[in-house]
């Protein structure tokens, strides 16, 4: 019996494999396709952070136990308004994993228009307790980070890998 190592271990240690492993695939595979003379590679963005200000980091320390007990999660954007007469505030619906939609709201209008976050993936403390504004119960709270620019703020909402999944708990 001549087996090679990789197959005694394969015998030995069983992976995972579709049932249909052993047939033949005969999809053709896309090859892409290489950079002709008129494209040029694309170049990473350059940002220049010379000129940012970043708020100072807490003194007070949080033990492990009362930060454990804040709930991250995966949100997925299923709509995005802007609430009626209020110049900040934009209402989400939520995927958050559990089959009922969340509604958060969020002063970040100045920042994004509605239509920019529909299809997103963002981060969301979950089990804050309701909070009405603008009498519409708020069911969490977006997360963002937040600088000073040459005097101006500036805010970016955390966006994900569209590949997490709604509901997934952030550790």
């Amino acid at each position: 019996m001549n087996m090679t190592m990789y197959e005694l271990l394969g015998k030995l240690f069983p992976t995972m494999k579709p049932i249909d492993s052993g047939k033949k695939d005969n999809t053709p595979v896309a090859v892409p396709q290489e950079n002709t003379a008129t494209e040029e590679p694309a170049k990473p963005e350059v940002i220049d952070f010379s000129k940012v200000e970043i708020e100072p980091l807490f003194a007070d320390m949080v033990d492990f136990e009362t930060f454990s007990k804040s709930d991250f999660r995966a949100v997925k954007v299923k709509e995005c308004v802007a609430v009626p007469k209020s110049k900040k505030l934009l209402q989400f619906t939520l995927d958050d994993g559990t089959g009922t939609d969340r509604t958060i709201l969020s002063g970040i209008h100045a920042f994004y228009e509605p239509e920019q976050l529909v299809g997103k993936t963002l981060i969301a403390i979950t089990n804050l307790p309701p909070r009405a504004m603008m009498e519409i119960e708020s069911f969490g709270m977006l997360l963002s980070a937040v600088h000073t620019e040459e005097g101006e703020e500036k805010l970016h909402l955390l966006m994900v890998d569209d590949h997490i999944p709604a509901g997934a708990k952030l550790y």
